[in-house]
C-alpha cells in the first residue's frame, strides 16, 4: 500500500495521475464553493478546481524542478503540444507546456492541462514524430480525463488528502527520503484497483494519441516506433526508463497501437521540421557538464560526416558549444556557413545574435536582432532575447517598448514579466516596475504576495500610481483575491 505508493512515487513526477487513485475510502469529502459547469465528474473536481490544482502543481515544479529556461526550446515544445491540442475533439481545455532539465526518459500529464517533457525524451527520440508521439499520449491523457475520472471512482477522497498526495509524490522525485516520510502520513489504499485502472487510462491514451498524430500530419507510428525503442533498450539495463515504469509497456499492447498506426499510415504525407534536430542539438549542449565536451563531441561528429557533409544541426549544435565555451571567433565562423546557405533561419539568425551579446558587440548584435524582426516580427524567443540584450546593453527603454509592443497581443510568460520588471525600473517607472513584478509572483505561484505587491502601490505616496495605473491594479487586485479565496477553498494556501 504506502510502501507500493513510494515505490511508484520514487519513478518520477509522471505519476501525478496517481495521486487521484490513492484517495484513502473512510476520509471525509470536503465541500468546495466552486462553479461547477455540469461535468460528469460532479462538484469535486469541477473545471475551476481542476485548473487551480494544476497551477499549484506547476508552481510546486518550477520551485522543486530545474526547467529548461531556453525560450527557443520552450516556443518549439508549445508548437508541437499545441499542433496536437488543435485536433482534438475536446479542445476547450488550456494547455501549458514545458522541459524539465532531465536526462531521464518521462513525461508526465497533471490536473488542469499540464504536460511535462524530460529533456532525455527528446535528446532519446530520433524523429519529430516520436516526440509528437509521447506529447501526444499525454494530450491524450487530459482530454479524456483521466484524472476527473479517477476522482469519479473515489469519491470519498478529501481535498487536503489530495493536495497532500500531490506534494507528497512532487517531494518524492526531488528527495526520497522526505518523499517517504511524506506519503506516510496520508493513507493508502488498494495497489491493484489503481493499476487496472491505469492500464485502461493507457489504452485510451495510446488510441486517442494516435489518432491525434495522424490528423496534426505526423506519422502515427512515431509512439509505437519510440515505445519499442524503450522496451528494447530495457532488456539491456537492469533499470528500465522512468517512462516505461510509469507507463507500463506489453507486448500486446504496442502489437494493438501498432496495427491502429498503420491503419492511418498509408494516406498520409508527413514532413518532419528542421526544428527538431536543431533543439536537440541545443539540449546535447546543455547535457554535457561543460561546454567544452559539447564542443569535442560536436567536433567530431562533424569530422566523421564524411563525403555526405556535416549535417546542418550537428554544425549548429557546434555553434552553440563554442558560443558556451567562450570560442568566438570560430563559431562566429560556423555561424556564416550556415547563414550563407539559409540566410532567413531564425535559429541560426539568433545563434548568430548570441555570438555577439555575448562578445559585448552590441552594434553587430542589434543588426541582426533587426533583420531577425522584420522577418518574424512575433517570435517570442526573439523578442525576448532582443530585449534582454538592450538590457546588458543599459538601453532599458527600447527593451521597454519591445515588451510592452509584445505583450500587447501575445500571452506573456515568466521571463517576459521578469525582463519587463527589470526593464521598467532602470527606465525610471516604479510603479509599471512593481505591476509587472506582482504579474511574476503570480505566476509562479505566490498569489499572496503578488496581492501585497499592488497593495503596497496604492498605498505609497511616492512614486503615486496615476488614475489609470489605480484603477488597473484594483481591478487586477479584485481578480487575485478572487484566486486567493479558490486556493484558500481547496486548502492549497492557509
Amino acid at each position: 500500500m504506502i510502501k507500493d505508493v513510494y515505490r511508484l512515487a520514487q519513478t518520477g513526477i509522471s505519476l501525478i495521475l496517481i495521486v487521484f487513485l490513492c484517495a484513502p475510502a473512510a476520509a471525509e469529502v470536503t465541500t468546495l464553493d466552486l462553479p461547477d459547469i455540469g461535468d460528469s465528474t460532479g462538484g469535486l473536481l469541477s473545471p475551476e478546481f481542476e485548473r487551480r490544482l494544476g497551477q499549484a502543481f506547476l508552481s510546486r515544479v518550477r520551485k522543486q524542478a530545474d526547467l529548461v529556461a531556453d525560450p527557443e526550446v520552450n516556443t518549439y515544445i508549445e508548437s508541437i503540444g499545441y499542433r496536437l491540442v488543435s485536433q482534438s475533439d475536446n479542445n476547450e481545455q488550456q494547455f501549458t507546456f514545458f522541459v524539465i532539465n532531465d536526462s531521464l526518459i518521462n513525461a508526465f500529464a497533471a490536473p488542469g492541462g499540464i504536460i511535462g517533457i524530460n529533456s532525455g525524451v527528446i535528446l532519446n527520440a530520433d524523429s519529430e514524430s516520436e516526440l509528437a508521439g509521447v506529447m501526444a499520449h499525454e494530450v491524450a491523457h487530459v482530454t479524456q480525463k483521466h484524472m476527473a475520472r479517477s476522482v469519479e471512482m473515489s469519491k470519498k477522497m478529501s481535498i487536503p488528502t489530495l493536495a497532500a498526495m500531490l506534494g507528497a509524490i512532487l517531494v518524492a522525485t526531488q528527495n526520497p527520503e522526505a518523499g517517504q516520510a511524506a506519503l506516510m502520513a496520508v493513507q493508502g489504499v488498494s495497489a491493484q484497483a489503481q493499476i487496472n485502472f491505469t492500464r485502461t487510462n493507457e489504452q485510451e491514451a495510446d488510441r486517442i494519441g494516435i489518432q491525434l498524430l495522424a490528423r496534426s500530419g505526423f506519422d502515427p507510428r512515431g509512439m509505437t516506433g519510440f515505445f519499442r525503442k524503450l522496451q528494447q533498450s530495457s532488456r539491456f539495463s537492469a533499470q528500465a526508463p522512468e517512462f516505461l515504469r510509469t507507463h507500463p509497456l506489453t507486448t500486446r499492447r504496442i502489437a494493438d497501437a501498432s496495427a491502429r498506426a498503420a491503419a492511418y499510415s498509408g494516406a498520409l504525407e508527413v514532413e518532419e521540421s528542421m526544428s527538431f534536430p536543431l533543439v536537440k542539438a541545443k539540449l546535447i549542449v546543455s547535457s554535457h557538464k561543460a561546454p567544452g565536451e559539447a564542443v569535442e563531441y560536436f567536433s567530431r561528429r562533424l569530422a566523421g560526416a564524411g563525403r555526405g557533409g556535416a549535417s546542418e544541426a550537428d554544425r549548429y549544435g557546434y555553434i552553440i558549444a563554442l558560443t558556451a565555451a567562450g570560442q568566438y571567433a570560430l563559431a562566429r565562423e560556423q555561424a556564416r556557413r550556415l547563414l550563407s546557405g539559409d540566410p532567413e533561419n531564425v535559429a541560426y539568425l539568433l545563434a548568430a545574435a548570441d555570438i555577439e551579446v555575448r562578445q559585448g558587440n552590441y552594434d553587430a548584435a542589434f543588426e541582426i536582432f533587426s533583420k531577425t524582426e522584420r522577418l518574424y516580427p512575433d517570435y517570442r524567443p526573439l523578442v525576448l532575447n532582443f530585449a534582454n540584450a538592450l538590457l546588458k546593453a543599459g538601453q532599458p527603454g527600447l527593451a521597454r517598448d519591445k515588451l510592452r509592443e509584445f505583450g500587447r497581443f501575445q500571452t506573456p510568460d515568466i521571463t517576459y514579466f521578469d525582463y519587463l520588471t527589470r526593464a521598467e525600473a532602470e527606465a525610471g517607472d516604479q510603479v509599471e516596475s512593481s505591476i509587472a513584478n506582482a504579474e511574476y509572483y503570480f505566476l509562479t505561484g505566490e498569489t499572496r504576495v503578488a496581492i501585497e505587491q499592488l497593495r503596497h502601490l496604492l498605498r505609497q505616496q511616492a512614486p503615486r500610481p496615476d488614475y489609470y495605473q489605480s484603477e488597473r491594479i484594483r481591478a487586477r487586485m479584485a481578480f487575485l483575491e478572487q484566486e486567493l479565496e479558490l486556493e484558500r477553498a481547496m486548502k492549497l494556501r492557509k
